[in-house]
Order: structure tokens, then C-alpha cells, then sequence
């Protein structure tokens, strides 16, 4: 995938959500001007852009036509944890957090969250020693 492009309901609270959580994930800043900024990892990037006034009415749900998730890897089993606790300390809203971190199944070893436009965000260890019995 080359990247994708989200339009977002608040830029600024946009930009501190994904700021905090890309950096951990591999992703460095790729560009940033005055409605959008980016984050790179290898060859792709994903970009943010402020929506227009006249749009934000309307704004996202994930069970509607259209994306539901995005999902990032992380290195391990360890750094989803540190995500979940960080997540926790930023009170951001966490989903099936009474199944953490098998939400996903047993061998899913992830945490799941909402971006500030309530769009669900997946963290997912790439490999794993803590799988449920």
C-alpha cells in the first residue's frame, strides 16, 4: 500500500493522538502544513487532513459504508501492554477492554481504541510468547 488519507473532525486533537502513538510504532512526521500533516513508515504514509466546516455535521461511524478499523503492528506482546497503559493514562477510550488483550481471539494479542473522531485503532503484536492457553 502507498498510503491513505483520513479526514479528520479537529486537526489539533488529531495531530496529539497520532503524534503520541506513531512515533512508537516506526512512523516518522512526513510532512505537515497548515490543514493536514503525515507519517511515513518504509514506503508508506498516512496522511491527516482537517475536514471542511460544512462536513463535520455528518461525521464517522465505523459500522457505516466506508472503513472500520486501522490495525498497526507492533514489535511484541510487550509493546501493546505499554500501549494499553499508556492509552489508560491518557484516558483514551478503550474497546473490549474486559477482553484485553484477546479481544481478537486467542492467538490476537492486541489492544483496540478510538482515535478522537472515534475511529477504532488496533495495535497488534506481530509475534508473541503471552498467547492464551
Amino acid at each position: 500500500m502507498h498510503h491513505i488519507e483520513i479526514y479528520v473532525g479537529n486537526l489539533a486533537q488529531s495531530q496529539r493522538f497520532y503524534s503520541w502513538l506513531l512515533p512508537q510504532l516506526g512512523f516518522v512526521l512526513y510532512q505537515a502544513w497548515t490543514r493536514g500533516f503525515s507519517y511515513r513508515k518504509d514506503s508508506f504514509y498516512i496522511v491527516f487532513v482537517q475536514t471542511d466546516d460544512s462536513k463535520l455535521q455528518y461525521g464517522f461511524n465505523r459500522i457505516h459504508v466506508g472503513i472500520n478499523h486501522l490495525a498497526f503492528t507492533a514489535s511484541d506482546a510487550q509493546q501493546v501492554d505499554e500501549i494499553w497503559e499508556q492509552l489508560r493514562a491518557r484516558h483514551v477510550p478503550l474497546l473490549y477492554d474486559d477482553r484485553f488483550p484477546f479481544a481478537g481471539g486467542p492467538n490476537h494479542y492486541a489492544v483496540f481504541a478510538e482515535d478522537p473522531d472515534r475511529i477504532k485503532i488496533e495495535v497488534v503484536a506481530a509475534h508473541s510468547a503471552k498467547m492464551q492457553d
